[in-house]
């Protein structure tokens, strides 16, 4: 008779496998894996300790625990991830939302507090999820999100739609040759700031399973900096905040560097909830 298992053998189970992986937190990864599964909360995870699982949730199990082992990203395997307190769709052909680019929209809704029908302009919008936040947080908002990834274009638009958003457009456009024709009271970018040279460095999970042009900028890791810098006049509209993510080390003095040899002088650089400085704020 083949062996029943529950949830909290598949814990215990998975926990000590992912222990001898030296993963470092087998039991988040296990809890994670068993949710998207059984499509429920942690608590509920908890409550439902005997419940044992079927041969095709099992079968799916052990296919996803085998895909971790080799280092793909939880977020990947399960096709999904939490940003804002919303579940997004992601898969490799978007980059994995991150906590601290949460730090982002924060910032951005504080600085279009004041704007009525604020239009919001998301560059590099990936999966979607600062442009679908925005326009959930920010009611009466009008985003648009552009990429010049089709795949990753794919993914947001599927993101809007689950998630029922109607204030947002995504369209296919290279912001290193292009850029909208009217002007927004906000921008806001997470763009690709790896450098070239540091992409080797990166975790296994990051550098093997995350898309390279969604990571680097094949250069210095400030192509989109300076690039920004000098459309801003043209997509800003007078008295606005353009919003970006930076990178880590030296990352953020480079950056600033670029924009205040283009004579902005409204600017701050705003740290993340681990005091690292991840947030440029430019007032126009």
């Amino acid at each position: 008779m083949p062996k029943i298992w529950r949830v909290v053998d598949l814990i215990h189970w998975s926990e000590s496998y992912f222990k001898e992986k030296s993963n470092q937190n087998p039991r988040l990864e296990i809890e994670w894996m068993l949710r998207s599964l059984l499509n429920c909360g942690r608590l509920d995870l908890y409550m439902r300790f005997d419940e044992p699982l079927s041969g095709p949730q099992l079968s799916t199990l052990r296919s996803w625990v085998k895909r971790r082992s080799k280092n793909e990203p939880l977020q990947y395997i399960t096709e999904s991830c939490e940003f804002y307190g919303r579940e997004f769709f992601v898969d490799k052909r978007v980059l994995i939302p991150r906590p601290e680019t949460e730090r982002l929209i924060e910032e951005a809704i504080k600085s279009i507090d004041c704007v009525r029908s604020p239009k919001i302009l998301d560059i590099g919008t990936g999966s979607g999820c600062i442009a679908i936040t925005l326009a959930k947080e920010i009611k009466n908002s009008n985003v648009i999100g552009i990429d010049k990834s089709i795949g990753s274009l794919q993914v947001s638009k599927k993101n809007s739609k689950q998630l029922n958003v109607e204030n947002v457009t995504f369209f296919e456009m290279d912001i290193l040759n292009q850029y909208p024709k009217e002007k927004f009271d906000l921008v806001i970018s997470n763009p690709p700031y790896v450098p070239k040279s540091e992409m080797s460095g990166l975790m296994k999970d990051v550098k093997d399973f995350e898309p390279d042009i969604a990571l680097t900028d094949f250069d210095d890791g400030l192509t989109f900096y300076k690039r920004i810098s000098k459309i801003i006049p043209h997509i800003l509209k007078g008295d606005s905040s353009c919003i970006l993510e930076l990178g880590l080390g030296n990352h953020p003095e480079n950056v600033l560097s670029i924009f205040k040899e283009l004579g902005y002088s409204n600017l701050e650089i705003i740290d993340d909830y681990n005091g690292d400085k991840r947030v440029l704020s430019i007032q126009t």
